[in-house]
C-alpha cells in the first residue's frame, strides 16, 4: 500500500545494494530525498555487504522490508540470499538485470538470470529492470578513458545500441520499490532512439570540440587490448560475452520501460552529451 504522498509504505527500510554503482547510489540518492528510510549498503558503504560473505547478509537485512538487488557475476549465493531475506521479513525485490539478459550465453549475465528467477519464487512482490547500457558508461568507467584518448575501439559493428540514462534506471527502481502497481512487471530500459557507437563517439567529440575516432575490432583484437591494458582476464572474458549479446541484436530495440513506469519519455543521448559536455569530463 501506499501513503498520501504516493511511496509505498514499510515498517523498515530499503536495502540497496551495490550502493557505491551507478545505479545504487542514485536509488540512494532519489529514496533519501523522497525521505524514505534506506540502507546504503556494500563493501565500502555505511552498511557492510558482501555477497562472498553470508555473516554480512543478516545485519544488512534485518528490519528491512524492500531490497534493491544488484547481483554479482557468480549467481552462486543469489537463492540463499533472497531466501534469507525473505525470512527475514522482505516483502519486495526491485532487481537490477539487463535488456535481452534472456538471450544471453555463458560467461555475461548468469547472477542477473539467477536473481531474476531467485525473485519470481520467492513468495515476495517483484519487480525486474532490464536497461541498456548506461549513458554513464562514457562518462564513470568502460568508455571514459577511451573517449578522452580519441579512440573508442570495440567489436560492435553497426548494430545501434538505444543508450539509456542510469538517472531513468534509479528513477524506475524508485518507483518500483515505493510505488504501486509495478510488481510483476518487467520493465525493458532504452532511450528512445537507437544509434551504433560510431554515432555516439561522433556525437561526443562533436559536443566536446574533439575528435573520438570509432574504431571497429575483432572479438579477438578487443580482448588482446583489455589484457594489454592490465585488465583481469575474467572480467575481459565478461565484456567480449557482453558484446557477444549486443552483435546478436538482442538488445538493439527501442523499449518502453521508462514509459510504462515513469509515465514519461526516456531521456534522450545527444541532449545528455551536450550536457554533459558543459562539464568538461571530456576534455
Amino acid at each position: 500500500m501506499t501513503n498520501d504522498d504516493g511511496i509505498f509504505s514499510t515498517d523498515g527500510d530499503i536495502l540497496v545494494l551495490a550502493a557505491t554503482g551507478k545505479t545504487g547510489r542514485r536509488v540512494v540518492w532519489r529514496l533519501r530525498e523522497a525521505g524514505v528510510p534506506v540502507r546504503a549498503a556494500s563493501r565500502s558503504s555505511e552498511v557492510a555487504f558482501d555477497w562472498t560473505d553470508s555473516g554480512t547478509w543478516g545485519p544488512a537485512l534485518d528490519g528491512v522490508r524492500a531490497v534493491y538487488l544488484v547481483a554479482p557475476e557468480d549467481p552462486a549465493p543469489i537463492g540463499d540470499f533472497v531466501a534469507s531475506a525473505v525470512a527475514a521479513g522482505t516483502e519486495r525485490f526491485a532487481v537490477l538485470s539487463g535488456h535481452g539478459i534472456q538471450h544471453s550465453g555463458p560467461g555475461f549475465g548468469q547472477g542477473m538470470a539467477a536473481a531474476e528467477e531467485a525473485v519470481r519464487g520467492s513468495g515476495a512482490a517483484w519487480t525486474l529492470i532490464r536497461p541498456n547500457n548506461f549513458f554513464q558508461n562514457f562518462t564513470e568507467d568502460l568508455w571514459l578513458e577511451p573517449v578522452r584518448s580519441g579512440r573508442l575501439a570495440l567489436p560492435i559493428g553497426t548494430v545501434p545500441e538505444p543508450f539509456v540514462d542510469a538517472e531513468d534506471v534509479a528513477a524506475v527502481a524508485v518507483a518500483a520499490l515505493t510505488g504501486d502497481g509495478h510488481d510483476g512487471q518487467v520493465y525493458e530500459l532504452s532511450g528512445p532512439r537507437a544509434i551504433t557507437f560510431a554515432e555516439a563517439a561522433r556525437a561526443i567529440g562533436e559536443a566536446a570540440g574533439r575528435e573520438v575516432r570509432f574504431e571497429e575490432l575483432t572479438p579477438e583484437q578487443y580482448v588482446g587490448e583489455l589484457l594489454a591494458q592490465g585488465i583481469p582476464k575474467e572480467f575481459a572474458s565478461l565484456l567480449d560475452a557482453m558484446f557477444a549479446l549486443h552483435r546478436d541484436g538482442h538488445t538493439a530495440d527501442v523499449v518502453d520501460g521508462v514509459q510504462r513506469a515513469l509515465g514519461r519519455p526516456a531521456a534522450d543521448f545527444h541532449e545528455w552529451v551536450r550536457r554533459t559536455a558543459e562539464t568538461g569530463v571530456w576534455a
